[in-house]
């Protein structure tokens, strides 16, 4: 018996949400003398990888059918490795990718499943974890009574722990069939050179304050300076100022960065709810009602447009002092 994470590969490596997951396994396999197993889908040197994070043993699905992104066809394959591991804990991070398979994962196996989990199990017997909810405002408990328990942990929630094991690899070839193909990808397009806001620890995010995409400059360039990941408010995706995979939210990407810089957003309920997981808020506006302040950590009132640019010289003043 074995608790069965999904480690999400891509672009050669493992995403950090992965190796927080791993890490999440081995503290859950410590207290109930088991081991972890991960499922991944054509990876290369995944047993090297993972390893460092207290994965045991790798299932390492390679197929041409899933170069691309295919929920139903993932999902089953997951499913299988489930029971050829005799797996009573399946385990999937909360990117959108894992939030579109887990549900079905959990359906095939008849499992109770509680996604937006943001720690350790508060208790193996009864099984209880504890979650975000309303919106990431509140926590609850949750208890799963099925024999078979599917989790979603949310980003940044853990942390990630190197625990080295020597980890062993081998081929999974599980049963595909036509009918987990019905839907087709056509086509798809990736952000690349950039950091993603799925995979940001920091993210710097503007709103109609910039009065336009021709100030935007002065955001990405200390993005760049933090080495951080750009985003939105709604009404700026919008407008067509930014692209639509910036816009963060609740009706957008859910964002739980460790700083997240909001310039230039009044802050809507919708967009506090998307981004309120983020451990650090950090608020720039020169209206000082705006919402925004009252669920800040620090806060700064004043014209973005004289602020930021000296906040990015100051940082990198920093940086070449301590570099």
């Amino acid at each position: 018996m074995s608790i069965l994470i999904y480690a999400e590969y891509a672009e050669g490596k493992f995403k950090k949400t992965t190796l927080e997951l791993a890490s999440y396994a081995k503290k859950i396999a410590g207290e109930t003398g088991t081991t972890v197993t991960a499922l991944t889908i054509n990876a290369n040197d995944a047993a090297t990888q993972l390893g460092k994070y207290g994965v045991d043993k790798v299932l390492n699905v390679k197929s041409d059918k899933l170069t691309a992104f295919n929920a139903k066809a993932y999902a089953d394959a997951i499913k299988q490795a489930a029971e050829k591991e005799s797996s009573k804990i399946i385990l999937f991070n909360s990117t959108t990718d894992s939030l579109y398979i887990a549900p079905l994962v959990a359906v095939a196996l008849e499992a109770g499943y509680a996604s937006n989990v943001v720690a350790q199990p508060v208790s193996l017997s009864p099984f209880q974890v504890k979650r975000n909810a309303f919106s990431n405002k509140a926590f609850n408990i949750t208890e799963i009574t099925t024999d078979v328990k599917v989790l979603a942990i949310g980003k940044n929630s853990y942390g990630v722990f190197e625990n080295a094991v020597s980890a062993t690899e081998e081929e999974f070839s599980p049963s595909l069939n036509d009918a987990d193909f019905s839907v087709k990808v056509e086509s798809s397009e990736k952000v690349s050179g950039k950091v993603t806001i799925a995979d940001a620890e920091i993210v710097v995010s503007g709103g109609r304050g910039l009065k336009g995409p021709e100030n935007w400059g002065m955001l990405e360039e200390l993005a760049s300076v933090l080495g951080a990941a750009t985003a939105c408010s709604k009404p700026v995706s919008d407008l067509g100022w930014r692209p639509h995979s910036e816009h963060v939210g609740q009706t957008g990407k859910p964002v739980a960065a460790n700083l997240y810089i909001a310039i230039g957003i009044s802050g809507a309920i919708q967009h506090i709810a998307g981004i309120n997981s983020s451990k650090v808020k950090v608020v720039i506006n020169s209206d000082a009602d705006a919402p925004f302040f009252k669920v800040a950590d620090y806060g700064v009132v004043g014209d973005a447009f004289e602020i930021v640019p000296k906040l990015t010289e100051k940082i990198k003043a920093f940086k070449a002092q301590n570099s």
